[in-house]
């Protein structure tokens, strides 16, 4: 008698850390021109789909809004925090907003010093 032998699935439960942070952009012109901008760099990924951008990066990576307004067409300054979470829907890892950019980390704790948070135990 032959027993079938199930194959794993590829959607199982991983809790392992993927070392990756990303975000979904809305997939319109704004959108589109952000995905650009980050597809040049060289540890992101962006994937389009038929109603949004998605956009993973491997440890740390800039979103520099003075490169989205000039690939946009405007002066410096008008690309800004407000502007990226109109065309952002949600995001994984950690997401820092400065004035002049966004960063995302993978790692929690190389957050750190942005959030004012101490990786030293205390008694």
């Amino acid at each position: 008698m032959t027993t079938f032998q199930h194959p794993e699935s590829p959607y199982k439960s991983d809790h392992t850390a993927s070392g990756k942070a990303g975000f979904t952009l809305m997939n319109n012109q704004v959108g589109a021109v952000v995905a650009q901008v980050l597809a040049q760099k060289p540890n992101v990924k962006v994937t389009y789909l038929p109603s949004m951008i998605r956009v993973d990066g491997t440890g740390t990576f800039e979103l520099d809004y003075d490169e989205v307004s000039e690939a946009l067409g405007y002066e410096p300054g008008y690309f800004d925090a407000a502007e990226f979470e109109e065309n952002m829907s949600t995001h994984y890892g950690r997401m820092i907003h400065l004035d002049d950019k966004t960063i995302m980390f993978a790692n929690p704790e190389d957050a750190a010093d942005y959030l004012g948070f101490d990786l030293v135990a205390k008694a």
